[in-house]
This record gives structure tokens, sequence and C-alpha cells, in this order.
């Protein structure tokens, strides 16, 4: 059966790529040197959009692999995550990747929003199944007409162009994962249907992380998996962000935080010495660089940065 793709050509005498094109992360990856990228969310407010981009005007020397723009819960900020990751490409000298979700999107829906991504030059997805409107604490629910797993997403986005496609990876397991073993089947199947790397969800502990990539490698699928870190400066965001995401907050990282919870500068000097920690283990144990999720600020993804290999 013949697919009618709706992304960029190739171009044969280029070896695939046409000139001017956006850079792929797969072959980001595949160029061999550490991978550093960063993730933000569409702002809701002129204030949280000025935030946004000096952040990211702050970490475009850093020269990132690429950064990611999420996709809110049932394509909340579909408009808002498109837009900038639109102008990150063309402002910017950052490789962007838009974020893509299943969840509350008919087949229909999903070939639509994939044919603005390829419209506006995106070749880079990351592409989830997502989240209810509510929270991870919400019974998942497939659309009547859509999908019911990121390897369908998958699926459908390489059907209709010309993307490099990424995916969401838990070092922890997936909450609704029933063992360690079959999170990791699903996330080779994510694999097999045709992404070309993971990114983890965020973690604390560097084993969590070896245990899920050698679980995957193990099953024949070794794509490389970024993990994701998010460095500790405000101790009741990042356990309410843990406990949304199913991640294990370290008991002893919990104490020694509680200690000095009235004293910013002691809290961020101890979630910038813990991340870093653990991105050199990472990174020394053969991980391929490290993604950041960045909240839309700056200052503790270049602290972290500072003390890493280039």
């Amino acid at each position: 059966m013949t697919v009618e793709r709706t992304g960029i050509p190739t171009d044969a005498s280029t070896g695939g790529e046409s000139p001017g094109r956006t850079k792929t992360v797969r072959d980001l990856l595949a160029a061999g040197r550490t991978a550093y990228s960063f993730e933000f969310f569409p702002p809701k407010t002129d204030e949280g959009e000025r935030q946004l981009w000096q952040a990211i005007r702050e970490l475009e020397p850093l020269q990132p692999t690429f950064v990611s723009v999420t996709y809110g819960a049932g394509g909340s900020t579909r408009d808002r995550t498109l837009r900038i990751v639109e102008r990150i490409a063309t402002e910017t000298s950052i490789t962007p990747v838009g974020h893509l979700t299943a969840v509350g999107h008919s087949r229909a829906e999903l070939r639509r929003i994939i044919g603005c991504f390829a419209g506006a030059g995106i070749r880079n997805v990351l592409a989830l199944r997502g989240d209810m409107p509510g929270g991870p604490g919400q019974p998942w629910e497939a659309h009547p007409e859509g999908l019911s797993f990121a390897s369908e997403l998958v699926e459908l986005l390489n059907s209709l162009g010309d993307f490099c496609v990424g995916v969401a990876a838990f070092p922890e397991k997936h909450p609704e994962s029933i063992d360690y073993e079959s999170d990791a089947q699903r996330l080779a199947d994510k694999f097999r249907a045709g992404a070309d790397f993971g990114v983890t969800q965020f973690f604390f502990d560097a084993d969590d992380y070896f245990r899920l990539r050698d679980s995957v490698v193990a099953l024949g699928c070794d794509k490389p998996i970024l993990p994701g870190i998010m460095p500790v400066t405000n101790v009741k965001q990042i356990e309410r962000m843990a406990e949304l995401s199913g991640a294990a907050f370290p008991k002893a990282l919990a104490e020694r935080l509680h200690k000095v919870a009235d004293d910013e500068a002691a809290v961020r000097e101890i979630g910038i010495e813990v991340a870093s920690d653990l991105c050199r283990r990472l990174l020394d144990g053969g991980a391929p660089g490290v993604h950041f999720y960045t909240l839309n600020r700056s200052t503790a993804t270049r602290d972290v940065m500072a003390t890493l290999p280039r």
C-alpha cells in the first residue's frame, strides 16, 4: 500500500538530507559527542513567555544538542507548543523537538497536527501516550477513534513524514506498569515501532537508569536513552513533582534538604551538588548524555553543566 507522506521530502543527492534542513536528533546523537538537552514548557502568561525566552537565550551559548517543548494534556497547549518550537527553529541556532501526545485526539486530529509540524519544518517529535486532563492519577482512557499506545503514535508519525521520533522512558517504571520487566518490554516495543531515541522521566538513582538501559539492550534494542535530570532548587516543588510522576524522592536527600528548607541558597547548593554527582555517574557509566528539566529557568542547569565534561 502506498502511504501519502506529509513530511519534508528527502534529497537523494545529499544522502537523504536536503540543504538547510533541520538536523535530526538521531544524527546528532550518532555523532558521538556527549549530548546535553533541555526541556521547556509553554508558558501561560506574557511574563512566563519572557522568562522562557530569557532562559533559552542564556542556555543557547551552551550549544545544546536539542531542546524540547512539552504538550499539555489533551492538547491543551498544542498551538503554543507549535509556535514556540517554530520560533526556536527560526530565531535560534538550537535544534527543537516538539512533544505530541495521543490522549484526547482521534487519528484524524493527530494526522492534522502532524501535518502542522511537517508544514512548519519540524522534523523531531517526542511521541507520548500522554496523561489525562487532571494529571497522572486520572485513569487513562483512549479516544474512541484514537490510539492506545505510544508505539502506535510512533508508527503514525513514521508513516506520515520524514520524522525523527523520540519516546519516554521510565527508570523507576511507569506508574501503570506491573513490574520492571514489562516496562522495559514496553520501551522496546516503542523502539521496534520506529522510535530513534528515548528520554527518561527524572530520577535520583543512577542504578535505576542502568537497569532500564541494560534490560532494553538485552531485549535487542540498542537505541540511545537520555537520562532526565531535574536539579532540586525548591523542596516542596520537587517533592510534589516526584509524587505526581511516581519518582522516588530519596530519604537521605529529603532529610538534607529539610534541614535547610528555609535557606534558599543552601537548598540550591545541595541540589546542584546532587544533580552534578548523578550526571557524572551516569556519563561515566555510558549514558549518551543528559536531558535537563529546566522548569523554564536556566541558572540551575548552567551551574550543573559547568561541572560536566563537554
